[in-house]
């Protein structure tokens, strides 16, 4: 078990609805990288922008880009995450995946599909939470829309990590903010939260706030909005015994089933 994690937040522009041009613009970015971490972490859609296309850009599980995905995890011997859009069984899935270090994947459909933009008509939903244990760290990774559902991020399961991977506009990034720390506050974990930057094919702009929480609603980057950028931080697992023994706050949490 490691007591500390560091992970690299990637954010970046996507050039619209072309997987191979964001595998070579990504690839050099996590080359560039030359720390050694734990965690990589791209955003929502990152091989095609947020896209209702999905028969244009969809892959199966058995396609480049998971492959790429499992070389470069193998090659930096780190995990790297993301979602993207996967076909399977004739339905499509804005899926996350994470990627372990010796090829094992874990993957995460995202639930609550964006209605305002018709995900809901194009994509399915899925009906499992993912709970990651990676390095002796619980991580329990998202899709942009989740994070306006509190109870489905509940921290139950007691993780140490709560990632977010997103295309969240630059007209509602008010929201983002304020919901990434509050869901680090209320769940006495870490919370981060990964965005793009840009313009996308349906001319949404996208200012990134890209960021990491820590348990106290403590902002620990210093990402700069609306520019691409890679932030490397170290988690504590220290800093998470350590507040939730001393406040005991998730000891008192509601007890409630989902339906």
């Amino acid at each position: 078990m490691q007591n500390e994690l560091k992970i690299a937040l990637i954010q970046s522009d996507l050039v619209w609805e072309n997987p191979e041009q964001n595998k070579v613009h990504f690839s050099k970015k996590i080359e560039s990288i030359s720390d050694v971490v734990d965690v990589i972490i791209l955003p929502e859609m990152f091989t095609s922008g947020f896209t209702m296309n999905a028969s244009e850009v969809a892959e199966t599980m058995f396609g480049e880009t998971v492959v790429w995905m499992q070389e470069i995890a193998l090659k930096k011997q780190t995990a790297i995450l993301g979602s993207m859009v996967i076909s399977e069984n004739n339905l499509f899935f804005n899926r996350l995946l994470f990627v372990h270090p010796n090829g094992k994947i874990e993957t995460y459909d995202k639930k609550h599909t964006f209605t305002l933009a018709g995900e809901d008509r194009v994509y399915t939903g899925g009906q499992d939470k993912l709970n990651v244990t990676y390095r002796g760290w619980k991580i329990c990774p998202l899709i942009c829309y989740d994070l306006r559902f509190p109870v489905w991020a509940r921290n139950v399961e007691g993780y140490d990590l709560l990632i977010y991977v997103a295309n969240w506009p630059k007209v509602r990034v008010n929201a983002w903010d304020a919901l990434l720390k509050a869901r680090a506050i209320e769940n006495m974990s870490y919370c981060v939260g990964v965005n793009r930057v840009g313009q996308d094919g349906n001319n949404h702009e996208y200012s990134g706030h890209s960021a990491v929480y820590n348990v106290l609603g403590d902002k620990l980057d210093n990402i700069p909005e609306n520019q691409e950028a890679i932030e490397i931080v170290t988690l504590s697992k220290l800093h998470i015994k350590t507040y939730r023994d001393k406040l005991g706050f998730l000891n008192d949490k509601d007890t409630f089933k989902l339906e």
